[in-house]
C-alpha cells in the first residue's frame, strides 16, 4: 500500500505538466538564438511607455513595445550589434546587445521636454480627449469607410484556406527535462521549439491542419467552407480527438477586424473599428510611413479601461482616400479581466487582389495559456496561422455551392488524405519540427508509463479508469446519500469501441441501505453510423432498462443525478419514486443541424418516501392508495441547431455555445392498456435558445419553452416543473422551487442571465484587481392546471401531497406567474460563481424560501 502511495503521484505530476495543460487550452532547439526582451519606462515617473519603436540598427528589423511598455524581438540580422528604442517625445536609447542568447534589459526613456521643469505649473495632468483629436477623426474616416473595404461588401468571392493550429507546452528548461517523470519520455525533448510571442523554450505537443475552399455571396447572404482535407495529432486512445477540435476551433475563431465585435475564447472583443471604439478606446498617431508603395499612416490604440475586453495595438491606415487597414498587429492588455492568457499577439496584412481589391494576406495568432498566469510556471502556447491563395472576386458563383444547411460542410475522405495530397495541399511545408509533432505523438502512446498516467487521467478527468475492453464509473457517483436511500453505493461501466465498435453495453448496480432494495440499469446500443456513440453526429438504437430512484422534477444537464455533490440538500427532500422504466430510442443526428429522435417507453412509478398516491373511492368515498402510476409512451423529438459544435468528453458532450439559436419539438402520446399503461394523453412541448452578444456589456442567453397536454391524467404525469433543492445553482431550474411544489397541463417559461463580464467591477479601483463578473438573472413560469385534471375537482385523480400538517405541498399556478431573480459574482478565484436569489411569488406556501445563496463551478476565460 505505501508502494502505490508513493507512485502514484509521479503519475499525476507527469499528468500536471503534460496532459492536463493540453486538455485546459484544449524549428529548432534554442541554441544559438539571439533573443532580446525587456520592458520600457519614463525615466522620473517609471511609467510604462506604449508604443515605442524597438529596431536593430543597420538592419530592417523592429517591432514596438505594447501598451505595457513590454517588448521581445528575435534577431535573424545582427546589423551594428547595437538597439535603437525611439519615440516621438522621448530622446532615443541605444543599447548594444549580445549573441546567441537570450537576454532582458530594462529601457528608461527620458523626456526631450525636460527644460520646461524650470516653470512650476500646478494643476490636473492634460486629460485625453476625443475632441479635435486627429488621432479619433483619422479612425472615424476608418469606421465610415469600413462597409467598402471589408470583404462582405463584394457581391461574390471564392478562396482557398490552409490553417494550421498548433499547442506548445512552454517554458522548458533544463531542470524540467531532468526529472524522474520523464524517465521514459526523453525522446519528447528532441522536438523543443522557441516560442515568437514570449522567447520562451517550448515542446510542440499537438497539431492540426485544414485545407478547405471558402464560397461567399452576399445576397442571399451565405458563406460555405467545404473542407477538403484535415489531418490532426492526438491522442486518440485516450481522448477525444474532434472533440477537442471543435473546442479550440471555437476558442481561434476568424479574426475580422472590420466586425463591431471579435470573437475569440469564448469571449466578445469590441473591435478597435466598431462605431463604439472612440468611445472605449484611446487613439494616437504615432508616424507616417511607407507600406508596399502606399502611403500609411500608423495609429496606436489602446482601451481606455485595461480590465475590459479590448485590444491594444497598431494598425496602418491608408491615406489613398479608401481609408483602409493594410495591416494590424494587436494583443490584450495585461490587467484584461481575461482568465489562463498570458499574452497574446493577433497580426493581420492585406494584400490588393487582381482587381486590387485588399483581401488577406496573412492571418497569424497566438496565445499563451498559463493557469496560474505566473512567469516562472509552465502553460500552453496556441499558434495559429492561415494563408490564402487562389483569389477569385465578384464572379458568380454556383447555387449549388450554398445548399447545404451547415455552414462548414465536411468532403468525402477529409480525414483520410495522403500525404502525396498534404504535400500539394500545403501552402507551405512543414517545418522539421511540425513533422516530428506526428511522429512524437504516435511514439509516446507507445510508452508503458504514458498509458499508466492516461489511465488516471480517465479517472480523474473523465470519471472513467479503463480495464482492458471495459470503463469502470463514473466515479463521482460510487457513493451518495439521501432521505430514501440513506447511504448508497453504486458500480458500474461500459464496454470500449476497441471491443465491438458497433455493439456497446453499458451497466450498473446500486444499493440503498436504508431502504434495502437494489437498483440497476442496463443499456444494449447498436451503432448505425461510422462515429462511435459518443461522438457527433449520432446515429444508433438502443434498449435500456432501469430500476431506480428519482425525485419528481429535478432534470440536470451533463450530470448524473446521484452525484456526490448533490446528495447536499435544502429543506425536505423525502418525496421520491421509484421509477422502472424499460425504452427503445433510435437516434439520429447529422452535420446540417437537424436530428430527430423516436422513442418507446413504459413508466412505472412507485411512490417512496413520504410520498403516496391516494384518491377517494367513487362509491363509498374510502381513500384508495395505489401503489403504481404506469404509463406508455411514444415519442418523437426533433431539434434543429444550426452550426453546433461540442466540446467532448469520453462519457459526455457539452454544447459550445454560439450566436446560433436552438429549437426543439417534441410530441409524446400516451397509449393506454399497452403493457398495463392506464391512460391516454398527447403531450407537446417547444423550446428555443439563443445567445445574444452585447458587447462591451457582456452577453445576455434567453430560453424560452412551453408545452401543452391533452387529457386527463395524474399528477405524476402532467408538468413537473424543474426544481432544485441543492446548493448547487441550476441554470434551467428554478433554485427556490421546492421539489413537486407546481405542476401544469400548459406552462410556458423563460429564463434569462446576462453577464456583463466584470463591467462595472473593471471600473472601481482596487475590486477590478480581482478580475469578478457580474450576472443578474430572471426566471419566470406561466401554468395553469385545467379543471380536468385538478383533483380538487376529480376525486379519482390522486390528491397532491401533504405534509405532517395537512398542508397542500403541491400546487397550480393559476394564481400568477412564479417568478425569482438573482444577482450574482463570477469569476471568483477563477472558477466559482455565488448568486444571491430573491423568490419573488408565492412566498405564503409551506416549507419555502424567500432567499437562498446558491454556489457554481465553471472555469471560463
Amino acid at each position: 500500500m505505501k508502494r502505490y502511495l508513493y507512485s502514484l503521484p509521479q503519475e499525476i505530476k507527469f499528468l500536471n505538466n503534460i496532459f492536463f495543460f493540453l486538455l485546459c487550452s484544449c524549428a529548432f532547439v534554442a541554441q544559438s538564438q539571439t533573443i532580446i526582451k525587456g520592458k520600457i519606462s519614463e525615466n522620473k515617473t517609471n511609467e510604462a511607455i506604449p508604443f515605442v519603436n524597438v529596431t536593430i540598427l543597420g538592419t530592417s528589423q523592429g517591432v514596438q513595445s505594447d501598451v505595457n511598455g513590454n517588448f521581445m524581438i528575435t534577431v535573424k540580422e545582427y546589423g551594428s550589434g547595437k538597439i535603437q528604442f525611439s519615440s516621438v517625445g522621448y530622446r532615443n536609447e541605444i543599447k548594444s546587445f549580445k549573441k546567441d542568447i537570450t537576454q532582458t534589459i530594462v529601457i528608461r526613456l527620458t523626456s526631450t521636454t525636460q527644460n520646461l521643469s524650470e516653470v512650476v505649473v500646478k494643476g490636473k495632468k492634460d486629460k485625453y480627449r476625443n475632441k479635435d483629436n486627429p488621432a479619433v477623426a483619422l479612425i472615424r474616416k476608418v469606421i465610415d469607410h469600413k462597409d467598402d473595404n471589408r470583404k462582405e461588401g463584394l457581391e461574390y468571392y471564392q478562396y482557398e484556406k490552409y490553417e494550421k493550429l498548433q499547442l506548445d507546452l512552454s517554458n522548458i528548461d533544463d531542470a524540467y527535462k531532468n526529472k524522474k517523470i520523464f524517465k521514459n519520455f526523453q525522446f519528447i525533448f528532441d522536438n523543443l521549439d522557441t516560442a515568437k510571442l514570449t522567447g520562451k523554450v517550448s515542446l510542440p505537443l499537438y497539431l492540426k491542419e485544414t485545407v478547405s475552399d471558402v464560397y461567399f455571396r452576399k445576397s442571399p447572404r451565405e458563406e460555405k467552407s467545404y473542407i477538403k482535407g484535415e489531418k490532426k495529432v492526438g491522442l486518440d486512445q485516450f481522448l477525444d480527438n474532434n472533440g477537442m477540435g471543435a473546442y479550440l476551433n471555437r476558442m481561434y475563431e476568424d479574426v475580422n477586424i472590420y466586425d463591431n465585435n471579435i470573437s475569440l475564447l469564448s469571449q466578445q472583443f469590441i473591435s478597435p473599428i466598431s462605431p463604439l471604439s472612440p468611445t472605449f478606446y484611446r487613439f494616437v498617431i504615432l508616424d507616417t510611413l511607407q507600406h508596399d508603395g502606399v502611403k500609411c499612416i500608423n495609429l496606436g490604440f489602446s482601451p481606455r479601461n485595461q480590465a475590459d475586453f479590448a485590444f491594444v495595438g497598431t494598425m496602418y491606415v491608408a491615406m489613398d482616400s479608401s481609408y483602409a487597414v493594410r495591416r494590424i498587429k494587436m494583443g490584450v492588455p495585461k490587467n484584461i479581466n481575461l482568465n489562463f492568457v498570458m499574452g497574446m499577439e493577433i497580426e493581420q496584412e492585406f494584400q490588393p487582389t487582381e482587381n486590387k481589391f485588399l483581401m488577406l494576406a496573412k492571418d497569424e495568432i497566438m496565445i499563451e495559456f498559463n493557469l496560474f498566469k505566473t512567469e516562472n510556471s509552465r502553460g500552453v502556447i496556441g499558434k495559429r496561422a492561415v494563408s490564402f491563395r487562389n483569389y477569385k472576386l465578384n464572379n458568380p458563383i454556383d447555387n449549388e455551392y450554398f445548399k447545404p444547411i451547415q455552414k462548414n460542410v465536411l468532403t468525402e475522405n477529409a480525414y483520410v488524405r495522403d500525404e502525396s495530397f498534404w504535400n500539394e495541399a500545403r501552402h507551405q511545408q512543414l517545418s522539421r519540427v511540425e513533422t516530428n509533432i506526428y511522429q512524437m505523438a504516435d511514439s509516446i502512446q507507445k510508452v508503458p508509463a504514458f498509458k499508466r498516467a492516461m489511465k488516471i487521467a480517465g479517472l480523474f478527468l473523465f470519471g472513467y479508469s479503463e480495464f482492458g475492453t471495459f470503463e469502470i464509473g463514473p466515479v463521482n457517483t460510487f457513493y451518495s446519500f439521501n432521505p430514501v436511500e440513506g447511504f448508497r453505493l453504486r458500480l458500474g461501466g461500459r464496454t470500449m469501441a476497441k471491443l465491438n465498435p458497433r455493439l456497446y453495453f453499458e451497466t450498473y448496480m446500486a444499493y440503498g441501505f436504508k431502504d434495502e432494495r437494489w437498483k440497476g440499469f442496463g443499456a444494449l446500443t447498436y451503432n448505425l453510423g461510422k462515429n462511435s456513440i459518443y461522438e457527433f453526429p449520432n446515429n444508433y438504437l438502443r434498449v435500456s432498462y432501469q430500476d431506480e430512484v428519482r425525485i419528481p422534477g429535478q432534470e440536470l444537464q451533463f450530470i448524473q443525478e446521484d452525484n456526490f455533490l448533490l446528495s447536499f440538500k435544502r429543506g425536505v427532500n423525502d418525496k421520491m419514486t421509484y421509477n422502472k422504466v424499460l425504452r427503445v430510442d433510435y437516434r439520429k443526428e447529422s452535420r446540417s443541424g437537424i436530428s430527430y429522435e423516436i422513442g418507446l417507453k413504459n413508466l412505472s412509478q412507485e411512490a417512496a418516501g413520504s410520498l403516496t398516491f391516494q384518491k377517494v373511492g367513487k362509491l363509498d368515498g374510502i381513500v384508495i392508495t395505489d401503489r403504481t402510476v404506469t404509463s406508455t409512451e411514444l415519442s418523437f423529438n426533433l431539434r434543429f441547431a444550426p452550426n453546433e459544435q461540442f466540446y467532448q468528453g469520453k462519457n459526455y458532450r457539452i454544447p459550445i455555445i454560439n450566436k446560433y439559436p436552438i429549437f426543439q419539438a417534441r410530441y409524446t402520446l400516451g397509449i393506454a392498456n399497452i403493457l398495463n399503461s392506464g391512460y391516454n394523453f398527447h403531450n407537446i412541448t417547444l423550446r428555443a435558445n439563443k445567445r445574444f452578444f452585447i458587447s462591451p456589456i457582456g452577453f445576455t442567453d434567453v430560453t424560452a419553452e412551453g408545452g401543452r397536454i391533452f387529457g386527463k391524467v395524474p399528477y405524476p404525469l402532467l408538468m413537473i416543473h424543474r426544481a432544485n433543492q441543492s446548493y448547487s445553482y441550476q441554470l434551467e431550474s428554478y433554485n427556490l422551487m421546492n421539489f413537486l411544489e407546481f405542476v401544469s397541463d400548459q406552462y410556458a417559461g423563460l429564463f434569462v442571465d446576462h453577464y456583463f463580464n466584470g463591467f462595472f467591477f473593471n471600473k472601481i479601483p482596487l475590486v477590478k484587481k480581482l478580475k469578478l463578473r457580474e450576472i443578474i438573472t430572471f426566471k419566470a413560469l406561466y401554468g395553469s392546471l385545467s379543471d380536468k385534471n385538478n383533483p380538487n375537482l376529480n376525486p379519482d385523480l390522486y390528491k397532491f401531497p401533504t405534509n405532517e400538517e395537512g398542508q397542500l405541498l403541491t400546487h397550480s399556478l393559476n394564481n400568477g406567474p412564479y417568478m425569482e431573480a438573482s444577482i450574482g459574482i463570477g469569476n471568483i478565484l477563477k472558477f466559482f460563481r455565488v448568486d444571491l436569489v430573491k423568490r419573488l411569488s408565492y412566498l405564503d406556501n409551506p416549507q419555502v424560501s424567500e432567499y437562498g445563496i446558491r454556489g457554481r463551478f465553471k472555469m471560463d476565460f
